[in-house]
């Protein structure tokens, strides 16, 4: 099975023979891709809605892996109890809504040993969630798929130093490792903080001020980024 570039760049994380949980498996891309490549001798696909779980099923029968792919409905991690899977991979789906799902799950989570989160959104809550709650970001990567880029962290429980604030942004993995895609990475950064400030341009509301503060913050500290690239 061929996969996109960001389900591709997801697996790549996953480390061999572990057992796995793909939470909102929609068509169970990634558990197919892990058996038959094997990767992992067990996956756990579970989703929230019944339709995409019904596809997932049938996407399962033609690979002939219903023994390794287990499919279970339901919200999250809560179909899955404590100790079933080693590695879980979130993704596809709002930063707040994967922190919501480890927080609203702490039994399972608990047991769980790597964390391949992939946030469509509020990548900077979710950073900060996972360092306030005792998970240690390891590594940071990126994918681009469809003129746009796509953040990927990998995570483990373990304490976590106090993090420069542009990390929160903009990873000091990526920065370090002079990822290929940091530039662009980057540039867009710069764009959907500009485009925020033009939105509060003209405004004289106490918030509006204080964005425009943050945002003049934030585009000084990607700007020192740039100079030490």
């Amino acid at each position: 099975m061929n996969l996109t570039p960001r389900l591709q760049k997801i697996v790549n994380h996953v480390p061999e023979k572990t057992i796995c949980g793909d939470i909102g498996t929609d068509h169970a891309y990634i558990p197919i891709y892990l058996v038959q490549n094997k990767i992992c001798p067990k996956v756990i696909a579970t989703d929230i809605c019944k339709g995409p779980l019904e596809i997932a099923q049938k996407q399962i029968k033609v690979s002939g892996f219903q023994k390794q792919i287990e499919i279970r409905l339901g919200n999250g991690l809560k179909p899955i109890e404590p100790g079933e899977i080693e590695t879980v991979i979130i993704a596809g789906m709002g930063g707040l809504l994967i922190r919501d799902i480890l927080e609203c799950s702490k039994e399972t989570t608990k047991k769980i040993k790597i964390f391949i989160l992939q946030p469509m959104s509020a990548q900077r809550e979710l950073r900060q969630y996972l360092i306030k709650n005792n998970f240690k970001i390891i590594k940071e990567d990126l994918a681009r798929e469809d003129q746009r880029i796509y953040e990927i962290i990998i995570a483990i429980h373990g304490k976590q130093g106090r993090e420069r604030d542009i990390y929160l942004d903009i990873p000091k993995f990526l920065i370090e490792e002079r990822h290929p895609l940091l530039i662009p990475f980057i540039e867009k950064k710069k764009k959907e903080i500009l485009k925020i400030m033009k939105q509060c341009e003209g405004k004289y509301t106490p918030n509006a001020e204080s964005k425009l503060k943050e945002c003049r913050k934030k585009i000084k500290k990607i700007e020192e980024v740039e100079k030490c690239l």
